[in-house]
This record gives C-alpha cells, sequence and structure tokens, in this order.
C-alpha cells in the first residue's frame, strides 16, 4: 500500500512546471536501448480541472468503514449512499511511453541474476561483457569486477530474473560500497500492471482495479517528479507501493491498467499523491493528516454496487480532477 512520511498536505500536491522540470532530469539518457520518450517531451494536461459543483455527500473515511460493516453485515445501504460526482476522463490518446526505476530493495547477499532467454550483461560504455542464455546465471566475475555500474538487458520479449522473480524491462547494477543496488528499468504502464495485481486481488471487481491503476500511477509520477535518490524513483515495497514484478500480472490487471493508460489524478495544476490503505480504518489512522486517501477494500464495496472507477476517484479524491499524460510539447 502506498504510505508516506509526515508531510503537511501542502507537500502532496506537485505543480506541473516544478514537476516537468524534475522529471526531465530524471529522464537523462543513461541506457543502451531505445530510450522511452523524455518527460521534457511529455505534457500532463487537466481537460477537466472544474472542482465538483456540489460538495460531494462524504463524511470521512470512519463513515466509510461504517458503510463497509453495514453493507457486510446487510444492514444497510453501504457505501452506495455515500454517492460522489463522477469525475470526467479526459480525451482519451496515446500514451508516452515513460520509464520508471525501482529500486528493489532487500534483496540477499548472495543475487542469482539471469533471464527467461537470451542476455548481456553491459558496462556503463555499453561494452559486452558476458551473455548468456534460459538457465545460464551471471557471473559478477572478471571484467565485471569493480565496475561501478552493470546493466543486464535480456532478449526482446523475454524477462530479467533476480532470485527467480521475473521483471519486465531491465537491471541496472550500482555498486554501493561492498554490495550492489539492483534497479529495475521498465515501462510505466508495466510497472502499473503490477502494482494493480500486487495492491489489490485480481479478482475484485475490475472498476476497482480501475481506480487502484489510476491511483498507483499518480502515485508514481509524484514521485518521479521528486525522485528520493539519483539513480531511482521508488522502492518496491509497501513503504512506496508493492511491485512484485510479473508474479503479479495477469489479463485483468492488465486490462485494468490499459482501460486508464496515462490518466492521473489533478488538483489545481499539480500531481496528486494519491495515498491509499488496504481499508478505511488504516487510512484514518495513517493519512488523516495527510489529506485524500483511498480505501481499497471500500473502493471494491463501491464498485460492486456499481460505480465506475471514476466516481470512486470521485469519492475519496474530492476536489480532485483526472488528467491524462499526453505526448508534445503543447
Amino acid at each position: 500500500m502506498a504510505t508516506a512520511p509526515p508531510l503537511r498536505l501542502k507537500s502532496l500536491l506537485i505543480g506541473l512546471p516544478l514537476g516537468l522540470g524534475a522529471l526531465a532530469i530524471g529522464f537523462a539518457a543513461e541506457g543502451l536501448i531505445p530510450a522511452p520518450t523524455p518527460l521534457s517531451a511529455a505534457l500532463v494536461t487537466a481537460l477537466q480541472e472544474a472542482p465538483p459543483a456540489a460538495k460531494p455527500v462524504r463524511a470521512d473515511a470512519r463513515q466509510d468503514l461504517q458503510g463497509v460493516a453495514a453493507q457486510r453485515l446487510g444492514k444497510g445501504p453501504g457505501l452506495a449512499s455515500l454517492a460522489a460526482p463522477e469525475l470526467a476522463v479526459p480525451q482519451a490518446g496515446p500514451a508516452p511511453n515513460l520509464e520508471i526505476r525501482i529500486a528493489l530493495l532487500d534483496l540477499p547477499q548472495d543475487l542469482r541474476l539471469g533471464s527467461t532467454g537470451g542476455w548481456w550483461l553491459r558496462s556503463r560504455d555499453g561494452r559486452v561483457l558476458d551473455q548468456g542464455g534460459p538457465g545460464q546465471t551471471v557471473s559478477l566475475v572478471g571484467d565485471a569486477l569493480g565496475q561501478p555500474e552493470l546493466w543486464l538487458e535480456p532478449a526482446s520479449g523475454q524477462a530479467v530474473l533476480v532470485n527467480g522473480q521475473a521483471y519486465a524491462g531491465r537491471l541496472r547494477l550500482v555498486q554501493q560500497g561492498k554490495g550492489l543496488q539492483v534497479i529495475n528499468h521498465l515501462p510505466l504502464e508495466d510497472y502499473i500492471a503490477s502494482v494493480v495485481g500486487s495492491e489489490m486481488p485480481s479478482g475484485w471487481n475490475l472498476e476497482a482495479l480501475k481506480a487502484q491503476a489510476v491511483a498507483a500511477r499518480s502515485y508514481a509520477l509524484a514521485h518521479m517528479a521528486r525522485p528520493p535518490s539519483q539513480h531511482w524513483h521508488l522502492g518496491n515495497t509497501t513503504r512506496w507501493q508493492a511491485y512484485l514484478g510479473l508474479e503479479s500480472v495477469n489479463g485483468r490487471t492488465r486490462a485494468a491498467t490499459a482501460a486508464t493508460a496515462g490518466l492521473i489524478l489533478s488538483y489545481q495544476g499539480g500531481i496528486v499523491e494519491s495515498l491509499y490503505a488496504s481499508n478505511s480504518q488504516i487510512s484514518w489512522e495513517a493519512h488523516r493528516n495527510l489529506g485524500a486517501s483511498m480505501s481499497q477494500e471500500g473502493a471494491n464495496s463501491l464498485a460492486n454496487q456499481g460505480q465506475p472507477y471514476p466516481q470512486i476517484l470521485g469519492h475519496y479524491y474530492q476536489g480532485a480532477s483526472l488528467a491524462r499524460l499526453k505526448i508534445g510539447a503543447g
């Protein structure tokens, strides 16, 4: 689940001019394969920025919790009675091919790296230091020793393996003291498809999965604009957003991601750092002083009552609007 340090509400909104500048720096060319669209060429356009004309009928997370409990017990309409205006969805268009960097934290020192197919281990300047095929473990000896930075790139259509776990994209290995920091570089939308399945049961209502996809993408963009490290944007643990690589990706998580491709939450020209938690109680206890926060369980309850994802998001992120990442300089 997405959590955050004790920040004030103002810090949860990233102004677009500042945010885009920070993101452009974060996307400086480092790789040896065709780079994704640099963020300086990506525009966040909020086509529907006006807040709802009427204040949504929703009290707080405590009332959400009571609604879910009532629904479970069959003693009331539950969350359906707390209807919120449906956020307008900006016109569809191709999403920019942005790359995100995820630090794979808490890995053991005895790393086993490989690929589901062919792979190449390269130095920072592009020299091939080693190569192999499926089932062959990457050996970090010989020319690879002492390199400040290494890249493990799989063959087209294949995944990289870290201790047997598969990840889309490629790996960057950065020397840190006596160990390596492993960073997964991959397309943003592939990352979101994994987060959706890591954060929610993929068998839940598809509208809840779509709401999760938008919240996860908005949260990711906020941290891409304000990265904690020069090397990576987010970690892979619940301190950030849970990310299990390809293990948590399936047809439903991909469908929810594709249906919301490029959509984020925006407020007055800023990116909303869209916090969320597994249920309303945790959301209330962890985030009530930080601003809006979505209950994942509540989102699924609303979806089961027939609410589409723009209305679910309007329920939890009051005053926000949907914006779309767009290719072009405006």
